[in-house]
């Protein structure tokens, strides 16, 4: 609709004499496209609001794509020609797959995501992180961003010497499949064990120098048991689809960590506290943010410094967002405050995109309680779900085919759940819901993409490509075009804004205008004209039905 909008402000700005031109959208259709309120110009014309719209009205005349201009009160409302915004919007998506698609940018983007530490098990908290960062990464590098997707790994650390603990003193022979869950339960049953017994603390924070110093025989605890989760997260990518671009581990940044940390003190950027180095942030109302333990063990904030020249620098990246849940807040204002102290010129262009917990109808989780719903078992109970709807509703479909959507289904479900809602609000994920047909879910819009290739299948046919669009005028169809010339607009929000839930609630709305479309109106037993431009106008929602979906990692089945 910009060009549209474009047309709209360029005629007021001739016809007012005036620089500025912000316009509006009305809350319903019936007061038009765009509204202007005319508030602003008072003082230019010695008029109130409601007077100078009724006197536009009548002074500015239709042209173009502008259909008819009304007066409502203090707003002049702009109605467009939807036949001429037909013609516009449709050839454009008809004739164009990527529809949407920003032009390319200069701009390289890092977008930093899922994260998941190695020694724990993968849960649904995780899930949550790895959906936000795929649509993200879509969304940006679609918008024509040049994206490169990145995952900083926690591979040592006092978690990982915990389980490492666990397994030296209970000497648990590892499963030969799931290691990384077993690990999970591993580190839990170790957490539960040291907490609060000063000596089992003491001993943790011995070993953890001990790893970091090289010993041996932990180091090589450390490899093995480290690249048992590395191999079972190649898995979980290639479930989710997914190919990072470069994968940062801890340990490798660390000891880059601790030099850096080490010249901030040396130019006093830094102090000593108790023979821990640390950054005093307290006038920034930032508190007092610890870089170095006084024993030497290096933190997170020590490798984050580390990491954060890394991205720059060797990457040549113009910004870093970092995708990592709310509760770490205070930590990246910490760091980012840090960075700027210390003269890194880019500190300004890195973000944290925060996001809420994942919760469940039965409550919060907790990895160091043990109290967390696992990815696997998650998966495995949208799969059965998934599998048992497809065997009610088609029976004669081949087991290869039921696997397959299945799989579509489930993730579907996943991922829309975990995305569709303002990154910084909780999510409560129902996984019953998460797959209702007739919800604000994943398949809803799934199985609007596949009852529209169903009408093609009928059809049977090449589309029409000499189409009155005149004959689209029934407020269905006028809202389903409106709705089709908004989704480059959306797909600005997003990336600009770095919201994807907005990308959702547009693939639910048009969803939801083709299903009460499809109620009101016939398709392939209207009059020829009217099938042909009906037919036309369905392709192109199929289309960006596909676009939209595709950019949240989803993907869109023509059967279901």
């Amino acid at each position: 609709m910009n060009k549209f909008r474009d047309e709209i402000v360029e005629l007021l700005k001739k016809e007012l004499k005036i620089k500025e031109v912000e316009l509006s959208t009305p809350p319903v259709p019936e007061l038009g496209d765009f509204a202007f309120p005319c508030f602003s110009l008072s003082k230019k014309f010695k008029k109130n609001p409601t007077q100078i719209a009724m006197d536009l009205a009548v002074k500015i005349k239709p042209k173009g794509f502008i259909k008819q201009i009304k007066n409502a009160g203090p707003y002049l409302n702009f109605y467009i020609d939807k036949a001429k915004l037909a013609e516009h919007v449709l050839r454009d998506i008809f004739s164009n797959g990527d529809y949407g698609r920003g032009k390319r940018k200069k701009e390289k983007i890092m977008v930093e995501f899922f994260q998941a530490n190695t020694h724990k098990a993968f849960h649904i908290g995780h899930v949550r992180n790895i959906c936000l960062g795929i649509a993200l990464s879509n969304i940006l590098e679609f918008y024509g961003f040049d994206v490169v997707r990145a995952n900083y790994q926690g591979d040592i650390g006092p978690h990982v010497v915990k389980c490492l603990w666990s397994l030296l003193n209970f000497k648990e022979k590892p499963p030969k499949q799931n290691r990384l869950r077993w690990l999970g339960e591993i580190y839990s049953k170790a957490n539960k064990k040291i907490a609060g017994d000063e000596k089992l603390e003491k001993e943790i924070r011995e070993m953890t120098k001990a790893l970091y110093e090289g010993d041996k025989k932990l180091v090589k605890l450390w490899k093995q048991t480290r690249q048992w989760c590395l191999d079972e997260f190649d898995e979980i990518y290639r479930q989710f689809n997914l190919k990072f671009d470069k994968l940062f581990f801890e340990s490798e940044v660390e000891p880059k960590g601790k030099k850096l940390v080490k010249e901030l003190l040396k130019k006093k950027t830094a102090k000593l506290s108790d023979g821990a180095i640390i950054m005093d942030l307290e006038k920034y109302n930032l508190g007092i943010y610890l870089l170095l333990r006084s024993d030497g063990v290096a933190l997170y904030s020590t490798k984050d410094i580390a990491l954060a020249k890394e991205k720059f620098e060797k990457y040549k990246i113009n910004r870093s967002i970092y995708v990592v849940g709310a509760e770490q807040e205070l930590y990246f204002q910490q760091l980012f405050k840090t960075l700027e102290l210390m003269g890194f010129k880019q500190a300004k262009k890195c973000y944290h995109l925060s996001y809420g917990l994942v919760m469940l109808p039965e409550g919060k989780m907790s990895s160091r309680e043990g109290t967390i719903v696992l990815y696997d078992d998650l998966i495995a109970k949208l799969y059965d779900a998934s599998l048992k709807g497809i065997k009610q509703r088609h029976r004669n479909w081949k087991k290869e085919h039921m696997e397959r959507i299945k799989q579509m289904l489930a993730f579907s479900a996943l991922k829309f759940g975990m995305v569709n809602r303002e990154t910084k609000k909780n999510v409560l994920f129902d996984w019953k819901k998460a797959l209702d047909f007739e919800g604000e879910t994943g398949p809803y819009i799934q199985y609007a993409h596949a009852r529209i290739c169903s009408i093609f299948r009928k059809f049977g046919k090449k589309i029409p490509k000499n189409i009155n669009f005149k004959l689209l005028k029934s407020k269905e169809e006028e809202k389903l075009i409106t709705l089709l010339a908004q989704f480059p607009e959306i797909i600005a929000d997003a990336a600009e804004h770095y919201r994807p839930h907005v990308l959702c609630r547009y693939l639910l709305d048009l969803s939801q205008a083709f299903n009460e479309f499809y109620h009101a109106h016939r398709i392939l037993q209207a009059a020829t004209k009217a099938r042909d431009a009906r037919l036309y106008l369905i392709y192109c929602i199929k289309q960006v039905l596909e676009n939209g979906l595709n950019l949240l990692g989803i993907n869109a089945p023509e059967q279901m």
